[in-house]
């Protein structure tokens, strides 16, 4: 298009020229049926409002509300609806302010309504005329009182900010889904804006709704345990929360608590506080939560108080940070509880603490990881090879690494192999991915509500994990490698499929890396000495084996440390002949069926608050029932196109429903999100 061709707008609505003062007067041209009448009655003020909307909206203006009038009693009598470009603004003479375009010019078409006897309003002045040109219909969307976050979009909101993604992001999603911004309806202010008045309205008592909702949700799961405490100033200071299926979960997963108090996860600064334990897929299982006001030892004691109360036993194994806060709480409220600390933790301040120079451009972090990780080598190598290492790079008197070595026996496996299950202490990739899931949607500007609605859709999201590995395990038949080696058949009906997989590959080794060296009676057992072929020939491994009780154990003590057989074990085992998986070597906590089948779903407070809605439950049957039909048609053309002309009539019939019931106001229903209205006494 040249330049000089600029696009000409013609003008919208019937134009008049007053003879006396030469102003110009704008008439919307509209259907008859569209436009307001002297004597027309409505039966509520909303629904007079959505008429006038619905004309402005097809002449091309913008409405405001104006001027009310009560009687004595505080009914309203009259109401003003008027032109948004009505009045003048008042100019801002302060410097340094911001200057802002008015819109207002002085336009006095508006309409008048009155109470009349029988309770409804009647339109008893009709003022038509403009005193400006009307917005051309690709513009219709920038008007204020056309754009509107409806319902549709309010829940779109909620449910996108359950999974972390705020205001925008949801405006970009929704854009997406649309196709274009028109259709949205709205802008990305609109939404930034509601959002906001969301938190102003939760922020008046924030914490108190999040007791209320707590209360609500143990009042309807009788089996849901949650606590709280109160600071002496009246603030939150902490709550603990766990709901049937952890409590499950911790009586088969609960031998190994991960305890970590590292994520910052509101606006108030409150730490969030998982417990996690390793479930029988080798999958993070999350076995209750806290939000804590503080990190004093007093705080740490009224959570493990709390945790106990709630599962009536105590962990066998604490895995934690280094937080001496928590160590003392820990000696305090669970003294037969070994307390261990994190492996990664302690790792990822390598860097931080010796700088990236020596970690990253040398083989200090790489030399020093073969110790630290090992479950091979004794205490005594492990401290001579600490201390060669520190020497050949000058760190002997570096404060840190000396505090890690004074409390080595706290992390490092060399110091606790014989314990059990040692092994699900110190896997670095667990605390990774954990650390990660929690990341996801800790934010430390949400709300306490948003918190909860947060952590809620992250626990869905983990057992809907659990839900499908066990569907995986159930459904599909992994390759048997060795049909031959009974044992293997078994483990493959025995353990979960992740299990499985490994005992599969220790198997694999056993027959392929594995052979015996001697074999000899000892006190009643028969002792042999297996190589692996693949390892340094002075390198041999003891298993015992006692075949009338199928007892046996190996000095590499991976059922100890892991609960789960080691090659050398299945090397004996198919040398022996065993023909039968040993029972007493198939634990619980790896098995497929360790907890119940998946049958219980997570409640959601929704849920509770939802329960009886039968507008939800309609809202929900149409958007299932419009996919449906998409899904079915998306192939035939004809037929889609009779789907949409089914629904665009539907959709004018709708615009002719009236609805008499007041529409809700934004705090109705962000009250009705909330599933508060009135802040509780903590």
């Amino acid at each position: 298009m040249p330049m000089n061709d600029a696009i000409v707008y013609k003008e919208r609505g019937v134009r008049r020229v007053s003879p006396g003062t030469g102003k110009i007067f704008y008439t919307p041209d509209v259907s008859e049926s569209l436009k307001p009448r002297v004597g027309m009655v409505f039966d509520s003020i909303d629904q007079a409002y959505g008429f006038y909307v619905k004309y402005a909206h097809a002449s091309g203006f913008s409405v405001r509300k104006n001027t009310s009038y009560n009687n004595s009693k505080g009914v309203l009598r009259l109401k003003y609806f008027t032109c948004s470009k009505e009045g003048f603004k008042i100019p801002n003479k302060g410097k340094g302010k911001r200057r802002k375009p008015s819109k207002r010019i002085g336009c006095e078409a508006h309409i008048k309504l009155q109470l009349t006897d029988d309770g409804k309003f009647e339109i008893y002045i009709f003022q038509e005329e403009h005193n400006h040109s009307f917005v051309h219909e690709e513009d219709l969307q920038f008007l204020t009182s056309v754009r509107r976050v409806d319902h549709v979009k309010e829940n779109a909101i909620q449910a996108l900010s359950t999974i972390n993604l705020g205001p925008v992001r949801a405006f970009n999603v929704l854009k997406s889904l649309y196709g274009s911004y028109e259709e949205i309806g709205a802008t990305r202010t609109d939404f930034k804006n509601y959002k906001r008045d969301l938190n102003q309205y939760i922020g008046e008592n924030d914490a108190d709704m999040v007791i209320k909702r707590l209360a609500k949700k143990k009042e309807y799961c009788p089996n849901f345990s949650f606590e709280y405490e109160v600071n002496q100033d009246g603030t939150l200071g902490g709550v603990f929360w766990a709901d049937e299926i952890s409590k499950i979960n911790y009586m088969v997963f609960g031998d190994v608590v991960g305890f970590d108090a590292t994520y910052r996860s509101n606006k108030y600064d409150m730490v969030f506080v998982p417990f996690t334990g390793i479930d029988n897929h080798n999958r993070n299982v999350t076995l209750g939560a806290a939000l804590l006001g503080s990190e004093t030892a007093d705080s740490y004691r009224w959570l493990l108080r709390m945790y106990v109360k709630a599962f009536g036993v105590a962990p066998k194994v604490v895995v934690t940070d280094q937080d001496p806060a928590m160590k003392r709480a820990i000696l305090d409220v669970l003294p037969d509880s070994r307390h261990r600390l994190c492996m990664w933790h302690i790792w990822e301040k390598l860097t931080t603490k010796l700088g990236p120079v020596l970690c990253n451009t040398t083989d200090f972090k790489k030399t020093l990881a073969k110790i630290v990780w090992s479950d091979s080598i004794s205490r005594n190598e492990f401290e001579e090879k600490w201390h060669a290492i520190l020497s050949e790079y000058g760190l002997s008197n570096h404060e840190w690494l000396g505090s890690l070595y004074n409390i080595r026996h706290d992390w490092i496996p060399a110091y606790y192999l014989e314990e059990n299950l040692s092994g699900l202490m110190r896997t670095t990739s667990r605390s990774e991915s954990e650390n990660h899931f929690f990341k996801q949607f800790c934010n430390p500007q949400s709300t306490l509500v948003e918190f909860f609605s947060h952590f809620e859709t992250a626990m869905e999201a983990q057992r809907y994990e659990h839900r499908k590995n066990d569907h995986e395990t159930r459904y599909n038949e992994d390759e048997l490698w060795f049909p031959d080696f009974v044992l293997e058949e078994q483990a493959l009906k025995l353990f979960t499929r992740t299990i499985f997989l490994d005992q599969q590959l220790e198997i694999y080794d056993a027959i392929n890396k594995c052979t015996s060296i001697s074999r000899q009676q000892v006190d009643g057992r028969m002792k042999f000495e297996i190589e692996e072929l693949s390892q340094p020939r002075t390198s041999y491994f003891e298993v015992m084996f006692q075949n009338e009780d199928q007892t046996i154990s190996c000095s590499c003590r991976r059922f100890e440390q892991w609960g789960l057989l080691c090659r050398h074990i299945f090397y004996v085992l198919r040398l022996c002949y065993v023909t039968e998986f040993p029972k007493k070597y198939v634990a619980k906590r790896w098995r497929r069926e360790a907890v119940p089948n998946s049958s219980l779903r997570p409640i959601r407070y929704d849920d509770i608050e939802n329960k009886g809605d039968d507008i939800q439950e309609i809202l929900r049957e149409i958007k299932f029932a419009n996919e449906y039909a998409i899904n079915r048609l998306v192939q035939d053309k004809e037929q889609l196109c009779l789907y949409r002309d089914y629904l665009k009539a539907y959709m004018s019939k709708a615009d002719d429903v009236q609805v008499v019931a007041p529409a809700p106001t934004r705090r109705d229903r962000f009250a009705e999100m909330t599933g508060t209205s009135e802040p509780c006494d903590l």
